[in-house]
């Protein structure tokens, strides 16, 4: 019974929300985030393994329409129910399931599937990835962001990363002051960081098509390599043209563009953008994951492995899945672990030689602490949830 993965049960499956502090505010082109309340999913089939997920948002619902909240309703009242007493192998089955029981609803969906494909690796003792594949990376080039707003100390922080021989490959978040001072910040940065690291730019669909015109060829001259969603999520028609404008002096990535394997071809049929991010939560799940991926892969488009801010638990399993996808890549940024003050895993996946070294245990390889997901629990600490901070967008600390 144990080896057949078609031959036990999901038997219940509970989600609640956590509160954990940053270690410092989080700065994006729509605000600044000074906590991140990720869902975490427990999944117990009949044979008493016991699987973990979660889905992480940004600052609340401001990255998308999937809140805290709202993850954790959709998933109590609708994507449980839907799947109690199923199967526990058939992912695409479970899949299906969850779509009949709720739509959209991505980041809930994708955190009760991680749990699902966590428990079920674990019932059989292999890692995730052998259920997604097979491994093809046993490390991924791991990058920083750099997000205090201040020149001097992002300099600073990044010195330090490269001294630890933990990244050298930096991104930064723009968008939220005028165009013309995000160049110059920007610029004073990568000459501080001139042939010692790669320079990333995400500017969270914070310009409009003319504006990225204009300013796109000034950051790629300042030495950037990969631009990330530059435009409006809706804006396909301005990432196209920016891309074959930059050809290949610069990267253009599609990220809140790219969330179903119908974006990526829509994307992938206009020649809209060089790379996509792929993020585990926007997706769906793991799997939907891989067919946007094959997407892009098909397309000669490359892939870079993007996160939700989630703590370990999260980071693993999308290690896990990039883990198993081709060589063009551009790293991944799998640091949320790292910008929290505290995570719930035993062990921390390490970092070494600028890479993330991906876990082999059983299921996401993570073993996720019952104490601290009660340390955390927004039920247990009756706290209210949070909201970003969008005042604070244009300060410079």
């Amino acid at each position: 019974m144990h080896n057949h993965p078609g031959g036990f049960t999901i038997e219940r499956i509970e989600a609640r929300i956590l509160d954990i502090p940053t270690i410092r505010p989080h700065k994006l082109s729509f605000g600044a985030i000074s906590r991140q309340s990720p869902v975490i999913v427990q999944l117990w089939l009949a044979d008493g393994a016991c699987g973990f997920g979660e889905a992480a948002t940004i600052g609340g619902p401001s990255w998308n329409e999937e809140s805290p909240e709202s993850i954790h309703h959709a998933i109590t009242q609708y994507l449980a129910p839907a799947l109690r007493g199923q199967g526990a192998g058939g992912f695409e089955a479970a899949l299906a399931r969850m779509d009949k029981a709720c739509k959209g609803n991505a980041f809930a969906k994708s955190a009760v599937e991680m749990a699902l494909v966590d428990a079920v690796s674990r019932t059989l003792s292999l890692p995730a990835w052998q259920l997604l594949g097979g491994k093809v990376h046993a490390s991924l080039p791991l990058a920083w962001t750099l997000a205090s707003g201040n020149v001097e100390r992002d300099l600073e922080e990044a010195q330090l990363r490269l001294e630890q021989r933990r990244h050298h490959i930096f991104k930064m978040k723009i968008g939220a002051n005028a165009p013309a001072d995000d160049v110059a910040h920007v610029t004073q940065i990568a000459r501080g960081l001139a042939g010692r690291a790669t320079l990333t730019v995400d500017v969270n669909q914070a310009w409009d098509g003319n504006t990225a015109r204009r300013y796109l060829p000034q950051l790629v001259e300042a030495g950037v390599t990969l631009i990330e969603q530059p435009v409006a999520h809706w804006n396909v028609e301005a990432l196209k043209g920016l891309t074959a404008m930059l050809g290949r002096d610069a990267l253009i990535m599609a990220d809140e563009t790219v969330c179903t394997p119908q974006d990526a071809m829509a994307l992938a049929r206009g020649q809209a953008c060089h790379v996509f991010s792929l993020k585990v939560a926007k997706h769906g799940g793991l799997l939907r994951t891989r067919k946007v991926a094959a997407v892009a892969e098909a397309a000669d488009i490359g892939w870079y492995g993007g996160t939700m801010l989630e703590t370990s638990l999260g980071s693993a399993a999308s290690a896990h899945v990039f883990s198993t996808l081709g060589h063009q890549h551009h790293g991944c940024e799998l640091f949320g672990p790292q910008l929290l003050v505290d995570d719930i895993v035993e062990n921390q996946m390490p970092i070494t030689d600028f890479a993330l070294q991906l876990p082999d245990g059983p299921g996401f390889g993570v073993e996720v602490s019952l104490a601290q997901l009660d340390r955390f629990d927004r039920a247990r600490a009756g706290q209210a949830p949070v909201h970003i901070d969008l005042g604070r967008q244009a300060s410079t600390h």
